[in-house]
């Protein structure tokens, strides 16, 4: 068990690194000068540029300029953004917590919705009921999210007029749609994940025993979704990973606060330390909930510990 937890701590360090290394050549990867490419149009003279790139330490050797980019992101400075003049984790951090809010009630809706109908349609596999489920949630998981959210403002906010189409962080009702359309396709793919898990547990030999000694199927059903469980949890690690990639589109399409919204602000204005920072941000997130999923497992499956 220690040995196993240690070497996914080591991988996860590893990938964390690759993140921050990637995060680092982000500015330089673009074509021309660093400096031209931070400042966009502005006009600026020789002596402006050099000042800046003595400021920014592009002017050290490039081995130098990652050790001091690595030590001040482990000391929490991510820099300073080019616009605003503001700090780059000041600016995350006053956005993250309305992200963070739409993630937690988009992965609500993801769970109220799949896991009831992947529990029915595996209970009820083969009838017109899966069938439905079955074509809906295929449905649902096809619909880019983008579309879904435009068609949930047209019907409930301009039709009906029952929730908000400009989503404010502080309003619970404005929260709904954004919640839903990020939340849809999710609980579909949980509710697709969840039948099969639990049609390939129904059918395994202990199961069929205790079926054939006449335990009732409301305990067979509770059985075989608790252990289900195990890819169910890694679906909802992956899902979080997924909601923090969608808050972007939704957060625009919204006109919702939030780190989305801010990295397509920072990239329209050529922001580059403010989306290094968000990049770096929803990456590291990303390894760190997949390294607890992975952790989870220890815990729900014991043949992960042995």
């Amino acid at each position: 068990m220690s040995s196993y937890l240690l070497r996914r701590l080591f991988v996860s360090l590893g990938v964390i690194f690759g993140v921050l290394l990637f995060t680092f050549s982000m500015l330089h990867l673009v074509p021309g000068d660093p400096v031209r490419a931070q400042l966009g149009r502005q006009a600026v003279t020789p002596e402006r540029m050099e000042e800046l790139r003595e400021e920014l330490g592009l002017n050290e050797p490039l081995p130098v300029q990652i050790g001091a980019y690595i030590g001040a992101v482990l000391s929490g400075d991510l820099g300073e953004s080019i616009q605003t003049k503001r700090s780059v984790a000041s600016a995350i951090a006053e956005q993250i917590p309305s992200t963070i809010e739409l993630m937690i009630g988009s992965m609500l809706v993801s769970i109220l919705i799949g896991v009831p109908l992947g529990v029915i349609s595996a209970l009820r596999a083969g009838s017109v009921t899966d069938s439905v489920l079955t074509g809906a949630t295929v449905g649902a998981v096809s619909i880019p999210t983008f579309w879904l959210g435009l068609l949930l403002i047209l019907v409930f906010s301009v039709n009906l007029g029952w929730f908000p189409a400009a989503s404010i962080s502080s309003d619970l009702r404005g929260l709904v749609l954004p919640a839903l359309t990020l939340g849809i396709g999710g609980g579909a793919l949980l509710a697709r994940l969840i039948r099969a898990s639990m049609l390939e547990v129904l059918g395994s030999p202990y199961l069929v025993a205790a079926r054939a000694r006449g335990i009732s199927s409301t305990r067979l059903s509770y059985y075989a979704f608790r252990n289900a469980l195990v890819p169910i949890v890694t679906i909802i690690g992956l899902q979080i990973g997924y909601l923090l990639g969608g808050s972007v589109i939704i957060e625009s399409i919204f006109a919702r606060q939030g780190i989305g919204r801010l990295a397509i602000d920072a990239i329209g204005k050529q922001d580059f330390p403010m989306v290094q920072g968000i990049v770096m941000v929803i990456a590291v997130s990303y390894v760190l909930i997949n390294t607890l999923t992975d952790l989870a497992h220890t815990w729900l499956d014991p043949r992960v510990r042995l």
